[in-house]
């Protein structure tokens, strides 16, 4: 059996994982933007995010669900942007993002049964190995593509994110499965 959503077919095997979800957590670079990172001339670094992606992300957060993100770089401009969008927890300049995880499951009093994370490369692959339910862009490396339990139809920062966020609410019965209606 299988849900026809606006992403298309979904097994009724992924909805019911996706529907113990209550914290993902997001990569950024590759992720949540399209992995380029830009400088003005003034050495001033830029990125660009998805407002697609930020719908998906503040529904996500209206719902009553956890959102972090947890990255390798350090940037004002993901603190600015995640801090818009409701998320969490903003953890950046991390080398072991399994030992971040944990430390948030405990504050939040969690397992990794409980967890979604989206990511697009090889510093994503420890943590993805441990969640309920793992996802990433069309666009990410090999052998990401080869380990997760979905791949998105979008590319980093073009609604990847958007879309995971999305399957999540449809699952848990707060978004309308054509993606239109938070319920």
């Amino acid at each position: 059996m299988a849900f026809e959503t606006c992403y298309g077919e979904i097994p009724n095997k992924t909805f019911d994982k996706l529907s113990k979800i209550k914290l993902v957590v997001f990569d950024v670079d590759g992720t949540l933007t399209d992995s380029g990172i830009y400088y003005d001339n003034n050495g001033n670094e830029l990125k660009k995010f998805s407002t697609k992606d930020g719908m998906g992300i503040a529904n996500f957060n209206k719902c009553g669900l956890i959102s972090a993100v947890i990255t390798g770089r350090k940037s004002t401009i993901v603190e600015k942007r995640m801090s818009e969008l409701g998320c969490k927890y903003i953890v950046q300049g991390v080398s072991d993002k399994i030992e971040v995880l944990n430390e948030i499951l405990e504050k939040e009093g969690l397992d990794f049964n409980h967890i979604g994370y989206i990511g697009d490369d090889i510093n994503d692959a420890k943590a993805m190995d441990e969640v309920l339910f793992s996802c990433c862009p069309k666009d990410a490396h090999i052998s990401i593509l080869n380990r997760v339990h979905y791949i998105s139809n979008y590319n980093g920062g073009f609604g990847a994110c958007r879309e995971f966020c999305d399957l999540i609410l449809m699952a848990q019965k707060k978004l309308s499965l054509d993606g239109a209606y938070l319920l």
